[in-house]
């Protein structure tokens, strides 16, 4: 397995916009994002979390409002929604499940 590495992007204000943490391709040309990724609101509130296997999300994903309160909810399965999604107001009531 290849050596992990944990890419920050920042906003231009300087708080970060992504963590995620990757991998070199094989060939050595690219990088692949493997393992966790998270996005975050400008105000610092995560705004999304979830995992990638070999450059695809995969597992349970969740996203949140800037409040901090859940969004959605769902999971992957090599990069393709799958399953059951669940979607919420800002102020937490479930409105949409597909």
């Amino acid at each position: 397995m290849s050596e992990l590495h944990i890419a920050e992007i920042p906003f231009e204000d300087g708080g970060i916009q992504y963590r995620y943490a990757r991998k070199m391709s094989a060939d050595g040309t690219r990088w692949i994002r493997e393992g966790l990724f998270q996005a975050f609101h400008p105000n610092g509130i995560i705004a999304s979390q979830g995992n990638y296997v070999d450059g695809q999300e995969h597992g349970l994903w969740r996203d949140y409002h800037d409040s901090g309160q859940i969004a959605a909810e769902g999971e992957y399965v090599k990069g393709v929604e799958t399953g059951a999604w669940r979607y919420w107001t800002a102020d937490g009531t479930l409105s949409a499940s597909e």
